[in-house]
């Protein structure tokens, strides 16, 4: 297995992990996160949200093939995702939003996730399979009939 296939699994596993957490496990979510819901559920229903999201995302990454011409816009917008994921932490903890233990924690972790996807993304540029892919279209042009 390359290094890109080895990192795009493991974030793969990640994902998974991190989605099923989030889907099934709200509570002790927010409770890593440094929160006592109490009787305050509001945190459980976004983590539902971002469960099925990162869970859906990280099935997407095992099971992709890099042949697919949809590859270069997942692992694309896989950097996209974890780059904004660590923004979003660090902005947090820089907020006092979160806990500073809880707002390292998942800054390092999204970190790691965004490292794990630009290397995903840049063995797939590298391998060759990108070339192959046919040029995209730009929305606004038009198709020629004659040619379609």
């Amino acid at each position: 297995m390359n290094s890109g296939n080895a990192a795009r699994t493991a974030l793969a596993g990640i994902r998974i992990f991190n989605g099923a957490v989030g889907l099934f496990a709200a509570n002790q979510m927010a409770e890593r996160l440094g929160g006592d819901l109490g009787d305050d559920k509001r945190f459980v229903y976004p983590a539902r949200m971002f469960g099925i999201r990162t869970l859906v995302l990280g099935v997407d990454l095992l099971t992709l093939r890099t042949s697919d011409a949809s590859a270069r816009r997942v692992l694309s917008q896989a950097v996209l995702i974890h780059a904004s994921d660590t923004a979003a932490a660090a902005y947090a903890g820089y907020r006092r939003e979160l806990p500073v233990k809880a707002a390292a924690f998942t800054t390092a972790i999204s970190g790691v996730n965004t490292a794990l996807a630009v290397i995903s993304l840049t063995a797939y540029l590298r391998s060759g399979a990108a070339a192959a892919e046919p040029a995209p279209r730009a929305l606004d042009q038009e198709q020629d009939p004659a040619t379609a």
